[in-house]
C-alpha cells in the first residue's frame, strides 16, 4: 500500500463531511452544529436543556453556542425559557418547530459510524483507533481539542460563527 492510499482515504473522509455539511444546510436551512443542538434537545425527556449542557456535550465554548443558540432561536426552532425556581438559569427549549425539523432530516455521518463501530469486534476497535493515534502523531496535533461527534464545524474550525 502506498503513503496516497492513506491521504486519499482522509481525503475521502473529509469530502463526504463537507458534503453532508453543505447539503444538510442547502436542504434544511440549519448548520450541522445547529442540528445537532437540536438532536440533543430531542433526546432529552423534556425537551430542553441549559445551554451550558449542550455546548459541553457538543465541546463548543460558551460564545460558539450562544450564536448557535441565537439562531436557532431567530428560525423558531429553540426558545428561551427562564427557570421558575432560579431566574438566573435559562432553558432551551426544543420548539414544535425543532421537532418537525428533527421528523424529517438526516441521520448524520457520526451516527452511521457509531452504529457501525458498534457491531465491530473488539481487535478491529483496538486497531481502527491505534492507527488513528499513529496519525494524529504523525501530524503533530495531539493537543486539539476535539469532540466526538463528526462535524467540519468542531472548535478547530475557521469558521467562528459555527
Amino acid at each position: 500500500m502506498e503513503y496516497t492510499d492513506i491521504l486519499i482515504n482522509i481525503r475521502k473522509i473529509l469530502r463526504s463531511l463537507n458534503l453532508e455539511s453543505k447539503k444538510i444546510q442547502k436542504e434544511y436551512g440549519v448548520s450541522i452544529p445547529q442540528l445537532m443542538c437540536l438532536e440533543y434537545l430531542g433526546d432529552k425527556e423534556d425537551y430542553r436543556s441549559t445551554q451550558g449542557s449542550i455546548a459541553r456535550y457538543l465541546n463548543l465554548n460558551s460564545s460558539t453556542m450562544s450564536g448557535i443558540i441565537d439562531r436557532l432561536e431567530i428560525k423558531g426552532y429553540v426558545a428561551r425559557l427562564p427557570n421558575p425556581d432560579d431566574k438566573r438559569t435559562v432553558y432551551i427549549s426544543l420548539t414544535s418547530k425543532g421537532a418537525r425539523l428533527l421528523d424529517t432530516s438526516p441521520q448524520l455521518l457520526h451516527h452511521q459510524l457509531s452504529k457501525r463501530l458498534e457491531k465491530l469486534p473488539e481487535n478491529k476497535i483496538r486497531e481502527i483507533n491505534d492507527a488513528l493515534i499513529i496519525l494524529v502523531q504523525s501530524l503533530n496535533i495531539e493537543e486539539i481539542q476535539a469532540s466526538p461527534l463528526i462535524t467540519l464545524e468542531d472548535p478547530i474550525s475557521l469558521n467562528p460563527e459555527e
